[in-house]
């Protein structure tokens, strides 16, 4: 009857499993959904700033599809030779890559199309005090020298039009904010040894798009191989955002191929040892493919969506999740050996029931701490960890029981002699001995303690290559480019505001120019300014030039009344006020879109974007600029995200202390007055990996907190266990630990050797912690 009941239970949650991958299969392959990499979303929505969020995705997406690369010889001939050569092989791949031109004729002539029409309108800072404060005499040499010297700056269309040369000196003033020039047709920039051809591409496929890097990144390694055939002197930087997604991909499968092949080898080897078959491990597997279906189409159907750092942190529901099986399979040992008659599953699930009902309960408890925090991600993964361990824990029961029966598994010898270890463990006793150890351990913690630090700089989360480092260090230099990590935010309620808040904050950042503390800034407002200024501008030059100066310069060039009238009203016919909308029209603004945000919501928004920025010290004195204007708010993405990570760091803290206290609480049910022998092995072992973190001088970050939530979860899995079976000469629950722990070690300890630092903090972690836990949980069991 037994039998047949257990057939049934396994049946209907075969069919359970069957709808959970048509579901899974539908999410991934039909829906094709994709996990959510914003890491604002995991700010709690009242701190969420959609204005904020939209000038952030508008500064990445400007960056993120778009490759530089300087194609730089001794030579500008050479360079060009080797920059066609480079354009060449690039041209072949249209469908990845389009080489964006900004040095044609067009370009040009849309530029002056644009502003020759509102000339009169548009003054540099030092024109308009010039303005107020120099004679007619100066303003008539000046004329004259644009006139007759040979070396006069370049003009921007007949004297007659300019012949103080106002436009053509504004548009001087707009073409330093960057040191490229065309050139022959192309973009030039140079240092003191090389000159270089500056090509940019547009990036068709997402630079995360794994398939797009193995397409793109050979191409470029082929155009830099015909560039340097053609020229072999020249010199290719390159710099973009899938460069450096490539290298970490590259990195995460060799990382995969290695350690993760590592770890499989190592379970299996280890299971192989214990049971002598490979039964077990698709048992175990099949109960974490289970938990991890079951999370996902949860999570989907209840918040719609899933973050990246749910199922980066979800897969620490495979360390705790296969505690289950290992201790159905070492249970069922334990009762093959002990008698020839031994239980039948049912019987043997019944006498397990106690301690896989709490090691279950224990983790949901722990897991319900997440789930009380403000922010949305770790509500997210409280629910994914914890329904992903009750489909697990429900495939061990509903499964197991049918298909492991009395006698199936071989009691090999190495299982036989570890369970029989136990008896041989130290165990801590009211003597001075156990004092010593105790008194020792806390001078050891609190040595370690003191000197604990902590570090949230997002920056310490990335380590590219030194040569991609080297070569964006090198292009930003070389390009005078602006930072996208720290802008200003501008904001009002119609574009009109929003362009005088930009030029109200230009005066501001003047000074800072002045003492280097950054070299310049692009705004809309440098190009557009706002109509008030505008219109200030034309009452200006009509009052200080167009009036003696005019008069003055013509009887210096020998014309009459005439000229005066013809030259005043050709002046005055190019007033037309000028838009935002009118300069992003033109493909001239492409460069510049991207200060522009426009309307978003209810209120109007723009960027201005710093230059020269290199050391972060100053960041006080550029938020301090922004605080004296209404309607401007200071950005800094590395700080905020920074600053996020230092949130979570700490929530995660008290979530893990109040894990503890609840789970005491629970074991105290059942477990009275021992309940703390039960805690102490993870709370002595996350102790003590604090402590060598700051005997070792490594700093805490959130990816360490993170593992200690699941060396919580681990070790009070093992505390229960051996509590369980109390008995120190019944050694088959000190097997299941010491099987859990190892495959802990291999699965999470190993991704130390990871060349990603959250992944390595998280293994380093977890190596630490859990080979302190296994080390000492048999010490706190009674005797």
């Amino acid at each position: 009857m037994n039998n047949s009941k257990s057939k049934f239970i396994a049946l209907i949650w075969l069919l359970i499993v069957i709808l959970l991958l048509g579901y899974n299969a539908y999410l991934w392959f039909d829906k094709r959904i994709t996990p959510n990499t914003d890491i604002l979303a995991l700010l709690p929505a009242e701190q969420r700033d959609p204005v904020l969020q939209q000038a952030f995705d508008h500064m990445v997406d400007t960056a993120q599809q778009r490759i530089i690369v300087l194609v730089g010889a001794t030579d500008w001939t050479q360079a060009v030779r080797a920059a066609d050569a480079y354009s060449a092989v690039i041209s072949t791949r249209p469908d990845l890559l389009t080489l964006n031109n900004f040095a044609t004729e067009k370009i040009q002539n849309d530029w002056l199309t644009t502003f020759a029409k509102g000339r009169l309108n548009l003054l540099t800072p030092d024109q308009q005090i010039a303005l107020h404060t120099q004679p007619a005499s100066y303003w008539v040499d000046t004329a004259l020298r644009n006139l007759y010297s040979p070396f006069a700056a370049p003009k921007l269309g007949a004297w007659q039009d300019d012949p103080f040369g106002l436009f053509s000196t504004w548009g001087q003033a707009r073409a330093q904010e960057t040191p490229v020039r065309p050139r022959d047709g192309k973009l030039f920039v140079a240092d003191k040894d090389r000159s270089y051809v500056l090509l940019i591409m547009n990036l068709h496929p997402s630079a995360f798009s794994m398939t797009a890097q193995t397409a793109v990144m050979p191409l470029l390694a082929l155009a830099a191989t015909a560039a340097q055939k053609t020229v072999p002197q020249s010199e290719i930087i390159s710099s973009g955002v899938v460069l450096h997604a490539a290298i970490a991909s590259q990195q995460a499968r060799h990382e995969m191929s290695t350690i993760g092949i590592g770890s499989l080898l190592g379970i299996i080897l280890l299971t192989w040892l214990t049971f002598r078959s490979l039964k077990p491990i698709l048992l175990i597997a099949s109960s974490l493919m289970v938990g991890c279906l079951g999370a996902l189409a949860i999570c989907w159907l209840i918040l719609g969506q899933i973050h990246l750092l749910t199922l980066v942190f979800g897969a620490s529901l495979i360390g705790i999740a296969q505690d289950y099986g290992i201790y159905f399979l070492c249970g069922r040992l334990r009762e093959d050996k002990a008698a020839s008659a031994a239980m039948d599953s049912t019987q043997l699930l019944r006498y397990l029931w106690p301690g896989l009902y709490l090691t279950l309960a224990a983790a949901i408890v722990g897991y319900m701490g997440l789930a009380l925090t403000p922010f949305p991600a770790l509500r997210q993964m409280a629910l994914f960890s914890g329904v992903g361990l009750l489909f697990a824990w429900l495939t061990v029961l509903c499964w197991f029981p049918v298909l492991v029966q009395p006698h199936t598994l071989t009691i090999t010898r190495f299982a036989n002699q570890f369970a029989a270890s136990r008896a041989h463990w130290p165990l801590l006793q009211k003597n001075k001995i156990t004092f010593f150890v105790i008194l020792l351990f806390f001078v050891f913690a609190l040595i370690g303690w003191s000197r604990l630090t902590v570090n949230d700089d997002i920056r310490t989360l990335q380590k590219p290559p030194q040569l991609l480092i080297d070569n964006d260090i090198k292009i930003s230099k070389l390009l005078d480019a602006p930072t996208l990590a720290q802008f200003y935010l501008v904001r009002g309620a119609t574009p009109e505001i929003v362009l005088q808040r930009e030029e109200a904050l230009a005066k501001q950042l003047q000074p800072l120019i002045e003492q280097h503390i950054i070299s310049g800034y692009q705004a809309i407002s440098n190009w557009i300014p706002s109509l008030q200024t505008q219109t200030a501008n034309q009452k200006l030059i009509a009052q200080k030039i167009l009036t003696q100066p005019l008069q003055d310069l013509a009887v210096k060039i020998g014309e009459d009344n005439t000229w005066v009238t013809t030259i005043k009203n050709r002046t005055l016919a190019a007033t037309t006020l000028l838009t935002p909308d009118d300069f992003l029209k033109t493909s001239a603004s492409e460069p510049w879109r991207y200060l522009w945000l426009g309307k978003v919501g209810d209120e109007y928004a723009s960027i201005v974007a710093l230059r020269g920025l290199n050391n972060y010290s100053n960041l006080p004195i550029l938020q301090q600029t922004a605080n004296k204007i209404n309607g401007i708010q200071w950005v800094d993405k590395i700080g905020d995200i920074s600053s996020i990570l230092g949130h979570y760091r700490q929530y995660m803290g008290w979530v893990i202390v109040c894990a503890y206290a609840a789970i005491y609480g629970l074991l105290y049910w059942r477990y009275r007055r021992h309940a703390w022998r039960v805690l102490m092995p993870p709370a002595v072992a996350s102790m003590a990996t604090l402590a060598l973190f700051g005997l070792f001088g490594i700093p805490l970050q959130l990816f360490h907190v993170l593992a200690f939530m699941l060396i919580l979860g681990l070790g009070v899995d093992y505390g229960i266990f051996l509590q369980e079976q109390a008995d120190r000469h019944e050694g088959f629950a000190w097997l299941a630990v010491g099987l859990s722990a190892v495959s802990a070690l291999l699965s999470f300890g190993l991704l130390s050797l990871s060349k990603t630092p959250p992944l390595h903090a998280f293994g380093l972690t977890m190596l630490i912690g859990m080979s302190i836990v296994w080390l000492i949980a048999p010490c706190f069991m009674l005797e």
